[in-house]
């Protein structure tokens, strides 16, 4: 079997290291999930319920026969993102809508008590002359109107990005001194975007801009969401399937794994059949759309919310395939650069390879596996991980755990394990089912008690908590939703394949199916927990050329541009998705442009808290102070299965042995804006 150019010469990471908690969990993120203004178009939250809530807040709002409330009325005049106060209601009209505006308007709800505020402060003697939002930030939602293709001046048609906009002062009151601070725009916006493609960043706002803009700016700025081209509540919506039970149709088909695929070619030749009735059902739905996707049209965006914002530079923290928006971005507007944070970091010049989306972590997500998950679940002992509890009397270690999981995930290959759940009926945990479940945790050390005790049961036979944590996270289309007159707008999965195929439309060398196939065996060999789902996403691209020419505006120039702010990296030794040398790369070709803290920690992202990472990202936020070093080495603060130990004598950190499947959701509702496909 051929190698793969670069794909077997990484080296493995030998640093180890300790880790973050993610910026909100528990109940707190359960809620802010569920009431997300701009829902993550899931099957457990989708546009049905948010049409309903559309017609009653609007029905609502014109029986009480006035448009103003205590703060005034909204939007604005000469607002570029038309802000209203966020609630159900608040979506982006439709593109045929001739009279956008005044829908838009008419969604404004006068009622505080409607409105999303943040966290309430605490105050000595209660809320300030009795008013329970006085010093709460506010989240406000709207719209950027955009063109579609930015270099051709005839073409009328737009693109109508949704944000949301945490505001850290609240809102005035009608007749608030003029003195007062609520209100008033900061000083600097964080522009956030949590990855993918496909990552939803109005979801990631909602759910975390409170402790970003805390952890970054001691809530000194607001906080900016969007929803990228194609994403979520953006418009027009992508989507190639009118319904999301028709995906869900072939995805067991269309997902099976190398390992259990009996013939890989003939399975390779099912998926790649697919791929081509997909990518035509997507020229059938969608026509030139996805031409003007791409990640170089997405920083043409970046842009103009900067603009809109009125500021200067660009303010920004950019994670995932974030930092891919976020290099191409610098790249093309280096004199818009402000304070620019790009964490978990891509390396775009990989995207522009044939199936290079895909390979450039393997080795990391083993390491991650073997030495993380593994590794320190050994280290902690029973108490906090179910896995590391004595077997036939004997101690367990890493040999004998990582032995005990392989032979686990061998019999799995063997024969899928049957299962039962009142809710679905009969089920299967399958090979192929647990090894993406296995690898969506790797993103994120908290869900790992869960999944170890998840494995620790399933290793006695009993697969209960395998299937509901399987069930919980593989379907689009949730049949238990209550059925509606109103057509739930199917979920934009298929926007991730072709933001990836437009980058690498041009990609050098031979793309025929005995090099795809070549490809698969190798990516699986490096890594059985990531190379097949690392290699489903890239395979489509083999059908995008046959419907649409060369996309428009793609970046193909340098990375180490003069820059007129230098930009602060954030890349992880154990990231399952984009390993560190990603970020030394980027680095070595931005030169000075450019100073990388190498995060020693689990998951994706600098999510194990380090107060050597935060310290230095807040000074760079706050002050653009950064190091004189090229490179600072920080490390995470705990470990994981650990989290919490020291504060509350381990409650936290057995939530996931206590309440698995609970865990796991909240895990799964972060991964589904991260990265969409997992």
């Amino acid at each position: 079997m051929g190698k793969i150019p670069e794909l077997a010469s990484y080296p493995r990471q030998p640093a180890r290291g300790k880790p973050r908690g993610w910026l909100m969990t528990g109940a707190a993120l359960s809620a802010l999930v569920l009431l997300a203004t701009f829902p993550q178009l899931t099957p457990a939250q989708s546009l049905n319920s948010a049409s309903s809530a559309v017609k009653r807040f609007v029905l609502n709002s014109r029986e009480s026969g006035d448009k103003d409330s205590p703060y005034g009325k909204f939007p604005l005049a000469d607002d570029p993102f038309h802000f209203l106060p966020c609630t159900p209601a608040t979506l982006p009209p439709p593109l045929e809508d001739s009279n956008a505006e005044q829908t838009w308007a008419s969604r404004f709800d006068p009622n505080p008590a409607h409105w999303s505020w943040g966290p309430a402060q605490e105050r000595e003697n209660g809320t300030a002359g009795g008013d329970p939002y006085a010093g709460r930030g506010i989240f406000l939602c709207g719209y950027l109107e955009v063109p579609l293709d930015y270099t051709n001046e005839t073409e009328s048609r737009i693109v109508r990005l949704a944000v949301t906009k945490f505001q850290v002062s609240g809102l005035a009151r009608v007749g608030e001194p003029a003195t007062s601070s609520a209100g008033k725009k900061t000083e600097r916006t964080i522009v956030i975007e949590p990855g993918g493609p496909g990552g939803s960043g109005t979801s990631y706002a909602w759910t975390a801009a409170p402790n970003v803009t805390a952890r970054f700016s001691d809530s000194k700025f607001d906080v900016l969401g969007w929803d990228p081209r194609g994403v979520n509540a953006s418009l027009p919506a992508v989507a190639c399937f009118p319904q999301d039970a028709t995906r869900d149709r072939w995805s067991l088909l269309t997902a099976v794994h190398y390992a259990v695929s009996g013939s890989p070619r003939g399975q390779l030749e099912t998926v790649d059949a697919f791929n081509a009735a997909m990518m035509r059902s997507c020229w059938e739905q969608l026509g030139d759309i996805p031409r003007f996707l791409g990640t170089g049209m997405v920083a043409r965006d970046l842009e103009q919310i900067r603009i809109a914002l009125g500021e200067d530079e660009l303010t920004g923290y950019l994670v995932s395939y974030g930092t891919g928006i976020g290099q191409t971005y610098a790249s093309m507007f280096p004199d818009s650069v402000g304070r620019l944070i790009l964490d978990g970091t891509e390396y775009v010049r990989d995207h522009r390879l044939r199936g290079g989306f895909g390979w450039t972590a393997l080795d990391n997500t083993t390491d991650a596996w073997h030495d993380g998950f593994l590794g320190e679940c050994v280290n902690a002992g029973p108490e906090y991980c179910a896995l590391a509890k004595p077997k036939e009397g004997k101690p367990v270690t890493l040999p004998t755990l990582e032995a005990r999981m392989d032979a686990l995930m061998a019999s799995l290959a063997d024969r899928p394990i049957p299962a039962y759940l009142p809710t679905t009926g009969p089920s299967l945990v399958t090979y192929s089912s647990m090894v993406n479940s296995i690898y969506g945790a790797l993103y994120n050390a908290q869900s790992w008690p869960a999944m170890a005790q998840v494995l620790y049961e399933l290793e006695d036979g009993n697969a209960t908590l395998a299937v509901a944590a399987v069930e919980s996270g593989w379907w689009f289309y949730d049949p238990a939703t209550a059925c509606s007159p109103t057509p739930v707008q199917p979920s934009d999965q298929e926007l991730g394949y072709l933001v990836i195929c437009a980058d690498a439309y041009d990609a050098p060398g031979p793309d025929d199916l005995d090099w795809w196939l070549s490809l698969w065996g190798n990516m699986t060999a490096q890594s059985w927990v990531a190379g097949n789902s690392r290699f489903y996403v890239t395979l489509p691209c083999r059908h995008f050329s046959q419907y649409w020419p060369e996309p428009v505006g793609v970046y193909r120039g340098d990375l180490n541009h003069t820059l007129s702010n230098p930009v602060l990296l954030i890349a992880e030794t154990y990231d399952p998705a984009t390993p560190l040398r990603n970020g030394r790369r980027l680095l070595q070709e931005m030169g000075e442009n450019a100073r990388l803290i190498a995060h020693h920690g689990y998951g994706h992202s600098s999510r194990d808290t380090s107060s050597c990472t935060d310290g230095i990202a807040k000074a760079y936020m706050l002050n653009g102070t950064l190091p004189e070093e090229q490179e600072t080495a920080c490390y995470a603060d705990e470990k994981p299965y650990l989290y919490g130990v020291k504060q509350d004598a381990g409650t936290l950190a057995r939530r996931g042995i206590e309440d698995p499947l609970g865990a796991w959701k909240e895990h799964l509702a972060e991964l589904s804006f991260m990265d969409p496909r997992l």
